[in-house]
């Protein structure tokens, strides 16, 4: 194998998923035959103290305020960019203007309109790399999940779910901040939040929706502002997307659900697909487990139906130093985005499952317009093409 290649990093927003990814490519050896070698060189957020966790990290060595300062640097090859939705449109736009790679967080804008403007910049550089970030189904028993539905072994699809649940707004009492707030989250609220977690394996799949019903709950309307007062809360806590879709041209039902507020959650990721022939789960609560299911041959019984279950181990979407029996966690998810999306800016990738494109994150936007559209129209509603 050749020297890897050193890519450059810099990081916009020094909040919980900027550290995250810090963390992961310190974690880098873990990783066998990685063709990059990322470093992390730069790090801008508006508060100057949210940096000061960097301080940690040798390899910084431009930390500021000024994000455009950061996309001015040559040194810089790649750049991730974790701030409020209404930010994404401006800030991914120069990015991809200042000729650096991006790797984006959802929604990819605050709406359509701008995902829609980010594409018309992608198109004007066609030397760009942009991708979206989306870690859960880099966890190995969701790439199992993924694997066997593409097997075939399904047969005709009669259904399929794919979920991501928080309980972290179950406290009415908890001060409001901007994902709450329309303005800065956007009208889809929890969607745009929480929704490319549900919609990365499904449209990766190619089960785009035809027509779909959506069920949204703002279920907690007012929350304290700064002064312990009750602001309204105008963003959805918690929808369900029931749509028509198709697998080999015969249709089944898909459903797809983001909640803040379901209670006994933290932070779960579901993926489920059951055909004639065979079905198969996966959940992020029980992260070795996959089950499978099969109608199978029970001795002294016959044929009968059954769910198996089978421990994933520790491998996913390229190959690590941990040993296969070994759990799996969300830092390793994360790892594991960061590795396939690097692979991928490098030409690597190959047929291995790679972070959301910009055209499918564009898509989301529609769906979660239809859903709206469909919530306030009490009606099944066509996804506009």
């Amino acid at each position: 194998m050749t020297a890897p290649r050193r890519v450059n990093v810099g990081i916009v927003g020094a909040g919980l998923m900027g550290r995250e990814i810090a963390a992961a490519l310190r974690r880098w050896p873990a990783l066998i035959d990685h063709p990059v070698d990322p470093q992390l060189v730069a790090v801008c957020d508006i508060n100057p103290a949210a940096m000061e966790w960097f301080d940690r990290i040798d390899t910084v060595r431009l930390k500021t305020t000024d994000y455009h300062e950061l996309l001015a640097d040559p040194d810089v090859d790649v750049v991730y960019i974790a701030v409020r939705h209404d930010l994404h449109e401006q800030l991914y736009v120069d990015t991809i203007r200042a000729g650096k790679a991006l790797l984006a967080e959802k929604p990819f804008g605050i709406d359509g309109a701008a995902a829609d403007a980010v594409l018309h910049a992608i198109d004007e550089a066609p030397a760009s790399f942009v991708r979206i970030s989306s870690e859960m189904p880099f966890f190995p028993g969701a790439q199992w999940a993924v694997d066997y539905v593409r097997s075939g072994a399904l047969g005709r699809v009669i259904e399929a779910k794919c979920t991501f649940l928080h309980a972290s707004d179950l406290d009415p009492a908890k001060p409001l901040n901007w994902k709450r707030q329309k303005q800065f989250c956007g009208e889809a609220g929890v969607m745009n939040d929480l929704g490319m977690h549900t919609w990365h394996v499904p449209l990766r799949l190619g089960w785009v929706p035809e027509r779909l019903v959506g069920v949204l709950q703002d279920i907690v309307t007012e929350r304290p502002g700064p002064d312990g007062t009750p602001v309204p809360c105008d963003t959805w806590d918690n929808a369900v997307i029931h749509s028509w879709t198709t697998h080999d041209g015969a249709p089944f039902v898909l459903t797809t659900e983001t909640k803040r507020i379901a209670p006994g959650e933290k932070n779960t990721w579901e993926f489920e697909a059951i055909g004639m022939d065979g079905g198969v789960r996966f959940s992020t609560k029980n992260p070795k487990s996959v089950e499978v299911f099969a109608v199978v041959d029970v001795p002294g019984v016959g044929r009968e139906q059954s769910w198996q279950r089978i421990d994933a181990g520790s491998q996913a979407v390229w190959p690590t130093v941990t040993g296969a029996n070994f759990e799996t966690g969300f830092s390793d998810s994360i790892l594991q985005m960061w590795a396939a999306f690097l692979a991928e800016f490098a030409g690597e990738l190959g047929e291995r499952f790679g972070t959301v494109r910009p055209e499918e994150a564009a898509l989301t936007h529609r769906i979660f317009s239809a859903a709206i559209a469909s919530h306030e129209q009490a009606a099944l509603v066509p996804l506009e093409r």
